[in-house]
């Protein structure tokens, strides 16, 4: 009677544990996902931003803050940015260097980048997305912000990143 009682006690502990496992990674797996929003912005009577913000992973375990915005100046050409920003412990950015942006066909698009001195922080970079945004088809990308000594720091774009950036775009 005991040991009966104790193998439903084990199998139920069992149960149990496997439960909350199952749990936890469908956690850890949803976690992974890249969610922003586009905000409009009016800072001064003329000005109008549309942007996108959010955080993405490096493939080293560093997080980047992703903005994209168009900027629009009455009477002038519209502006469209990509700035990527570095957590504490990501690598120092080298300016002047252009952003890579492997589309899923393999293709390499360049944007060049904006800071041509020097950025406000050692972790930022700023690309001029202008012409590039308009040739990137709605699927994942790789972005690559070059290091001395021909490395990478690479940062994978998920389609939904890239139909609001497109969305930005169009507004």
């Amino acid at each position: 009677m005991l040991r009966s009682f104790l193998q439903i006690l084990l199998r139920l502990l069992l149960l149990g544990t496997v439960t909350i496992l199952i749990f936890l990674g469908l956690d850890i797996s949803t976690s992974k996902r890249a969610i922003a929003a586009i905000t409009r912005l009016e800072s001064v009577p003329g000005e109008i931003i549309y942007r996108s913000q959010l955080k993405l992973e490096d493939k080293s375990g560093h997080i980047w803050q992703v903005i994209l915005w168009k900027q629009i100046y009455t009477g002038h050409p519209s502006t469209v940015n990509l700035r990527l920003v570095g957590f504490p412990g990501s690598a120092e950015l080298i300016h002047p260097q252009p952003l890579r942006i492997t589309k899923a066909t393999g293709e390499v698009l360049i944007a060049p980048d904006v800071f041509l001195d020097s950025a406000p922080a050692p972790t930022i970079g700023q690309y001029n997305f202008q012409d590039i945004l308009p040739n990137l088809p709605v699927e994942s990308l790789l972005l690559s912000i070059p290091l001395p000594g021909e490395k990478f720091i690479n940062i994978s774009v998920p389609p939904s990143v890239v139909k609001e950036w497109q969305t930005v775009l169009k507004d």
